[in-house]
Parts: structure tokens; sequence; C-alpha cells
């Protein structure tokens, strides 16, 4: 994880944990979790929200420094890839820190809170997604970097839940895209 990373992850952790909203590490930081590590520029989590606390966390986030913009202050939620987004923002020496936040609001979402494990994160213990969910999440975003990602997770892992992705495959949509990626990425 880069140094300027590092306030941001620690910040985050201790907040979630202080206001009480499970979460687990989404993102290229959980990817060096499971696999190999590889740079990355922001930080990504999925929590467990419910949408009239948004408030209260971004109140936590600007008290710690952090911005957030008029829209997400205002109510509006982002979608990426059908999974609704909030994101907090930090400025370093003119550089955007983006924390996304992606909203628990899908049955597949609680699973991976359900699912989630405590992992040491370069010397910091934090919740972290599965490898199968971090998967699943890749394969639902479907940017060669994510498809990049999977290689990575699949050969850091070795045996992995096949069955229960290939169940949330289907429910999601992308089984084609998983079975495909999974046999390149063991070929």
């Amino acid at each position: 994880m880069d140094d300027y990373l590092i306030e941001p992850f620690d910040d985050f952790i201790k907040l979630f944990e202080r206001i009480g909203v499970p979460y687990a590490l989404i993102g290229g930081i959980a990817v060096g979790a499971h696999g190999i590590p590889r740079p990355t520029h922001d930080l990504d989590f999925t929590i467990s929200i419910e949408r009239t606390r948004l408030p209260e966390l971004f109140s936590a986030a600007r008290e710690l420094g952090y911005s957030v913009s008029d829209d997400y202050a205002s109510g509006w939620v982002d979608s990426v890839a059908g999974m609704p987004l909030v994101r907090v923002r930090q400025w370093v020496i003119g550089k955007a820190i983006d924390i996304d936040l992606f909203l628990v609001e899908s049955r597949f979402q609680e699973s991976v809170i359900a699912r989630r494990m405590k992992l040491d994160v370069e010397g910091r213990p934090a919740w972290v997604a599965t490898p199968e969910d971090l998967i699943l999440l890749k394969v639902v975003a479907g940017r060669p970097r994510d498809i990049g990602d999977i290689w990575d997770i699949v050969l850091g892992q070795g045996k992995l839940d096949d069955e229960y992705m290939r169940k949330w495959a289907v429910e999601l949509n992308v089984l084609p895209l998983l079975e495909k990626t999974l046999a390149e990425a063991r070929a």
C-alpha cells in the first residue's frame, strides 16, 4: 500500500468501527491481501449502512478532514456495475484520494459482509472480502484490470469455492464470464 493511502485506510477502519458500520475491504488492496499486490490509488469498501445514516458517516469523515461532494451530501447515490456507491475524498499535495463506499443493498453484498475475513493487511487488521467474493465483484465490474486481478487471486489462492462462485454468478448474470476467466487463469 502506498504511503499516502495508509492514513485514509486507518481513518476509515477506525471510523467504521466507531460508528458501528460493518465493512469489507474490496478493490486493489484486497487483491493484494489475497493474491499479488498491485499499485492502486484509491480505497474501496463495501459497507452495511442504511442510507438514512449516510449524513452521520459524512459528518464523521468531514471531522477527519475528508471532503464530501454536495451531490452526495444532498442524498444522491451513484451506481457502478449496478452497485450503489458514495465517495469521500482527501486531497494530498494536489492529488485526490478517493474512498469509494459501496452500499450493501443486495443479497450478494449481504453475503460479502457475512463471509468477510479478518486479515492482516500490511500490518493492519482489517475485514476483507473473501477471495471468492472479490472475484465475483471483479467479474461484475469486468474491466481488463479486474480480469487481471482475478488471475492474481487465483494464482495466490489455489483452491477456491467454485460452487459458491457459480451460484452467485448465475444470480448476478455473469456465469459465462466467470467460467471463461477462471479457465484462463487456471490454464
